[in-house]
């Protein structure tokens, strides 16, 4: 995957080394270092940057500064390159404006418009900060599944998780939503598959356009629908509990996932990924 030729995107905030991911201080610990300082007759900042484990170091510095390694930049090439893809495909197929999300890297945990989250939640889109967030420790479970060419399998999550912010964008997470709210638990479930399937569909369509300039080659799809095999609902369930419970499935099965990830790689047209009218 020829990802370096890719344009880096600008919509990257790099959380990584901040504890929990945050960026700020709580008001709380703020009261707290204030009334230790008083009583203890040392500044509130000193009290502060030791209730953070950052003793000598100034609260002000503790800021969100990009780390320039070859993820970072990795990250940074796809997310620019699905950008390019969907401001395309909404210009022309949609005829309307694409607004791009933010993508958030951080380590270990991180604090989100939708609540707070750990590394093993995995890559996850959030609709109230329209943000996609990735713990890049994530890239190591995919090179475990992908093996060492893994990058296109990496890219398939990252593109997977812009495909919701599309859906977020076109209304169609709003629809869900409200679909779920009068259906049974069953019924509910079924509309959250059909909503990730159509992410997998939406990944596809950016690997559509990736492959006409040449970017990808039959190796990298290859990878990327062995790792969409090995993230299907039944294979987990099944590697986990020796059976699959279809009632349960979150994303889909392995062959649902690779059938509608290839749909979108094969078309090109996102009426293709109408997940909700199919059977």
């Amino acid at each position: 995957m020829k990802w370096n030729e890719m344009r880096e995107s600008n919509n990257v905030e790099d959380r990584r080394g901040i504890p929990g991911g945050a960026g700020s201080v709580g008001i709380g610990t703020a009261l707290v270092a204030v009334v230790l300082g008083l009583i203890f007759g040392v500044s509130p900042l000193q009290v502060l940057n030791f209730l953070q484990g950052n003793q000598g170091v100034p609260t002000s510095q503790t800021s969100s500064q990009p780390i320039n390694d070859r993820d970072s930049a990795f990250v940074k090439s796809v997310l620019g390159d699905t950008e390019d893809t969907w401001d395309k495909i909404f210009s022309t197929q949609l005829k309307r404006r694409y607004e791009p999300p933010k993508l958030v890297l951080f380590n270990n945990g991180v604090n989100s418009g939708c609540g707070s989250a750990q590394t093993a939640t995995g890559p996850f889109y959030c609709p109230s900060d329209r943000k996609v967030y990735l713990d890049l420790g994530f890239f190591e479970q995919v090179q475990a599944t992908a093996g060492t060419n893994s990058d296109f399998a990496r890219s398939y999550a990252i593109a997977h998780e812009v495909g919701h912010h599309v859906q977020t964008t076109l209304g169609i997470s709003a629809k869900v939503r409200q679909a779920q709210a009068n259906a049974s638990p069953e019924e509910a479930n079924a509309l959250s598959v059909r909503q990730e399937l159509q992410a997998d569909c939406f990944a596809g369509l950016w690997a559509y356009y990736t492959a006409q300039r040449g970017l990808i080659n039959e190796q990298d799809v290859a990878g990327a629908l062995n790792t969409a095999t090995q993230i299907g609902d039944d294979y987990l369930q099944k590697r986990s509990r020796g059976y699959a419970v279809p009632d349960s499935f979150t994303h889909g099965s392995s062959q649902q996932r690779v059938s509608w990830f290839t749909r979108g790689l094969k078309s090109g047209d996102i009426d293709q990924c109408n997940t909700f009218a199919s059977p």
